[in-house]
């Protein structure tokens, strides 16, 4: 049986092993006031208890910072990002063996807000070609409502690009009227950048037929775009991120008030943007693909 000390080397070394994805490994040992030499004599008594010891334990980490909505795909992109080599299949196996598996809300729900034809409709320039690669090009937005658990609803403006799947604007609300209108497209136009006149599509929902709505888009130099009339899929890739923001997040949580709903908002958008990896993108983050798109 090995001494207190001995065993409690070891744990802090396999500690180590999985911070040094986060920070310097001479940090971690100052921190520990662990000597390098230890620390590698420690880790390699680990790796010959068990080949994939380690591993796991990364694995472990990175499903925590996935709110354990990852995949073995996505978990074998990120180890990938590490420098580590291994297998998909190898990931799979071995997140089953650890128990690892991917929490999200299933059940579907979809918010309309179309009353008709109360203003100018837009031609649909877009016709289900979601094929764009060029980031700022052309645009998406939509809002979505949420019940929250004090029966209050609660509604999210967002404007994504679909190129990068970014979140370039997002507002909430407990009404879905202009204002709310109104502050996603400042906030999006703070975001865009200089010169850059893109497609902004939408349905048919009243606020996006109005008179101020296309004046506000003109001011921008967007040039605007609608899906057919009750056509969810002419307006895909928005649909397809408050479906994923609801089933990884919203619909997971108690939420009692608005304000809450703002801030867990937030904190979804940015790790969306900057942390969750796409498989389509070949396992990059909405913002790195952006910014290789642009160098």
């Amino acid at each position: 049986m090995a001494c207190p000390k001995t065993a409690r080397r070891k744990e802090q070394a396999a500690v180590i092993q999985v911070l040094r994805a986060d920070y310097p490994l001479k940090e971690l040992l100052a921190y520990f006031k662990m000597p390098r030499s230890t620390y590698y004599e420690r880790l390699k008594a680990i790796q010959a208890t068990d080949k994939y010891g380690h591993i796991k334990q990364v694995i472990k980490q990175l499903f925590r910072q996935s709110r354990e909505t990852y995949g073995y795909r996505r978990i074998y992109y990120k180890l990938k990002k590490l420098n580590y080599t291994i297998s998909p299949e190898t990931v799979r196996k071995l997140m089953k063996q650890i128990g690892l598996k991917v929490c999200v809300y299933s059940k579907r729900s979809h918010y309309s807000s179309y009353r008709g034809q109360l203003g100018r409709v837009a031609p649909n320039i877009l016709k289900q070609k979601f094929n764009e690669r060029q980031v700022y090009r052309v645009l998406h937005t939509d809002i979505t409502q949420l019940k929250l658990d004090n029966n209050q609803f609660g509604y999210i403006s967002a404007v994504i690009d679909e190129a990068s799947n970014e979140v370039l604007a997002t507002q909430v609300s407990a009404s879905p009227n202009r204002i709310l209108i109104e502050q996603t497209l400042q906030e999006l136009s703070s975001r865009l950048p200089a010169g850059s006149q893109p497609i902004i599509h939408s349905d048919q929902g009243w606020h996006y037929q109005l008179q101020y709505y296309r004046n506000e888009l003109a001011k921008a130099n967007l040039t605007q775009s609608m899906s057919r009339k009750g056509n969810c899929l002419d307006n895909a890739p928005i649909e397809s991120f408050f479906n994923l923001m609801k089933r990884e997040c919203l619909k997971r949580l108690k939420i009692s008030s608005i304000n809450q709903l703002r801030e867990i908002v937030q904190d979804y958008v940015s790790w969306f943007n900057y942390e969750r990896i796409s498989l389509n993108k070949k396992g990059l983050t909405p913002v790195e693909y952006r910014n290789q798109s642009i160098n």
